[in-house]
């Protein structure tokens, strides 16, 4: 905790500390095409807001800098969360937002939903999204099931190791939208650069890595029997069809747990909001500026900013592809 600066929490836009993650299928996509300032070669995810146990976002601007998100909160709850996300949520943030690159195949995986994640973990389940900001060509992800299967038989391809027969696969380039209900199963496939906005979860249970091994030579761990109760073994159709007129708010995903629009940014937007939620905006193309009270604050591709439910009033100019996250 920190001491009180004000009474009255200072209204301005948040920016965040990366906190990049290593993984097997990761690489330089997050330093090449968003200029983020990873160290290695196998960065796989810059987790831009969050508050993940121990992985808590740091303020990275303004008089609020060096203070944790998860203190923010603590101290001016309900001017950050907003009134109805306070009535629902508590003092708990409850989203997770990230870019992921995927150099190789993600493993094949899926999320337990709401009730079976507080039952198992005593944690929110995980809805997610992805836009794609960049694909290889050729790049595909898996989502679901290619016709309705059943726990027998994904058991019998889970053991011999042809579980990919059952899965649809979908070829994917930038602006295109998917919508990952719990219990689908789901891998972003190698050469894609993806936005993710999810519920503020870590929960996944792996049931397929294609064999891969560490550094070391170990495998990742699997949860197949984790994964029987969680899955949903129907069709579904993860993938989104939007509008793109420009300079307004176009909605490409909405859900109990969060809308998210697509704003084409070509000149100048003026923003009047409630109170009710905080809004994030991830750049995902271009450039902008946010204009509040006369002082200005410039954003590229790749940055990600969170505006506090009780700043209501400010305008958006620039040229850029600009999603827009918040909670009805």
């Amino acid at each position: 905790m920190f001491a009180k600066i004000n009474t009255v929490m200072k209204l301005y836009p948040l920016q965040f500390e990366s906190i990049f993650k290593d993984r097997i299928w990761g690489g330089t996509k997050l330093k090449t095409y968003l200029n983020k300032s990873i160290t290695t070669d196998i960065t796989g995810e810059s987790w831009e807001i969050s508050t993940v146990e121990n992985e808590v976002s740091i303020i990275a601007n303004g008089v609020y800098a060096g203070i944790s998100l998860v203190d923010l909160i603590e101290e001016y709850t309900e001017s950050v969360l907003g009134t109805k996300v306070y009535a629902t949520y508590g003092n708990q943030f409850p989203l997770l937002f990230k870019y992921l690159d995927a150099r190789e195949d993600l493993s094949i995986q899926l999320h337990p939903n709401d009730a079976l994640a507080q039952k198992r973990h005593n944690t929110f389940g995980k809805t997610e999204m992805w836009y794609v900001m960049q694909a290889d060509p050729d790049s595909r992800l898996i989502v679901g099931f290619k016709e309705q299967s059943n726990p027998e038989e994904y058991t019998k391809h889970v053991a011999d190791k042809t579980i990919l027969e059952l899965l649809d696969t979908k070829k994917v380039k930038a602006g295109d939208v998917f919508f990952l209900a719990t219990g689908t199963i789901h891998a972003i496939g190698a050469g894609i650069l993806i936005a993710e906005i999810q519920q503020t979860s870590d929960i996944t249970y792996r049931i397929y890595d294609f064999d891969r091994v560490d550094i070391h030579g170990n495998t990742r761990e699997l949860h197949n029997d984790l994964a029987l109760e969680a899955i949903n073994y129907q069709v579904v159709d993860a993938q989104r069809t939007y509008k793109t007129l420009p300079n307004c708010s176009n909605t490409i995903v909405d859900c109990p747990y969060f809308t998210t629009n697509v704003i084409e940014l070509d000149g100048t937007v003026k923003v009047s909001k409630t109170t009710n939620s905080f809004t994030v905006y991830m750049c995902v193309g271009g450039q902008f500026e946010l204009t509040l009270e006369g002082e200005v604050y410039q954003y590229t591709l790749g940055d990600t900013i969170l505006i506090p439910a009780f700043l209501t009033d400010f305008q958006l100019n620039g040229q850029a592809t600009v999603l827009e996250i918040y909670i009805s």
